[in-house]
């Protein structure tokens, strides 16, 4: 089907109450692998590419995002393309013509005088060109000399009327916020404050977004989207599915020369992790309720 829209797939979401799975593309097999667990689940789905990601392959944008919207239009569910953690201007200046819909622009590491007003000029920019903007807001730096922390950052926390006046002095389409998610987490230990969730959700006039939820448990997944959370960001759970599944092959095949063998376990194994996260945040797990409680 046609490439989707992020903010079609959002607004979707937030009409019928539910999650929005969206998760981070490294490699062909990564993209190939969302799109098939998206499938099985039912689930609309975002492939995210960072900029870290585009940094791996030499900064060429092109190239992946390409590919990645051609996996994306092949799907049977509906799947956009989100340009994710952006810093470089010229990048996020890319993203229209190489098929993205939206991005987050990540300017959490500027004092918040300069965040805002960095923000405010790639919303303006963005929407002059059809992008939806995300961005993130975590602690806001300037209280007895503390210094700002993105919304992925361990001990960080959003509080709620400031997160009420950055969307509006930026406006922004969406906001990443910290309540208890870190990135990278190995294990899913994550304990996240489901209450300031629910203050957040009711002070703050666009979709919520959970940055770092590979380390969030599954109920706690589903209580965070019952207490308002819409856009769901995983990245690391496909790693920790893809590099097991090779390291088991390889030992199972000493002798084994050829990519794809490893490579195909590698995207099934992601595949089946994608279709469980994407039930739960969803609402389509087995015993899960179908709609939050926002």
């Amino acid at each position: 089907m046609p490439l989707a829209r992020t903010s079609d797939l959002l607004a979707a979401a937030v009409a019928e109450r539910r999650g929005l799975p969206a998760f981070n593309v490294i490699t062909l097999e990564h993209a190939e692998a969302i799109a098939a667990g998206a499938e099985a689940a039912g689930t609309p789905v975002v492939l995210q590419l960072s900029q870290n990601a585009i940094a791996y392959r030499g900064g060429r944008l092109l190239p992946i995002a390409r590919a990645c919207a051609e996996v994306a239009a092949a799907a049977r569910v509906p799947v956009s393309l989100h340009l994710d953690h952006v810093e470089d201007p010229d990048l996020l200046r890319a993203a229209p013509g190489a098929g993205f819909s939206s991005a987050m622009f990540d300017a959490s590491a500027l004092p918040h005088d300069e965040n805002v007003k960095a923000t405010a000029e790639a919303t303006a920019w963005a929407h002059r060109h059809g992008l939806h903007l995300e961005a993130e807001l975590g602690r806001v730096g300037g209280k007895n000399g503390e210094p700002p922390l993105g919304a992925h950052a361990p001990g960080a926390r959003t509080d709620p009327a400031e997160a009420a006046r950055y969307v509006a002095e930026t406006g922004v389409d969406a906001l990443a916020v910290a309540v208890g998610s870190s990135h990278a987490m190995t294990t899913r230990t994550a304990a996240l404050d489901h209450a300031l969730i629910r203050e957040l959700a009711a002070a703050v006039p666009v979709p919520l977004v959970l940055h770092g939820s590979s380390g969030v448990p599954d109920d706690a997944l589903a209580a965070a989207v019952g207490a308002g959370m819409v856009k769901v960001n995983i990245g690391t759970a496909l790693n920790l599915a893809c590099t097991p599944a090779v390291r088991a092959h390889l030992a199972a095949h000493p002798a084994a020369t050829d990519p794809r063998a490893y490579l195909a376990a590698a995207r099934d194994a992601m595949a089946a992790t994608v279709e469980h996260l994407a039930r739960v945040v969803s609402g389509r797990a087995p015993g899960s309720a179908t709609s939050g409680s926002r």
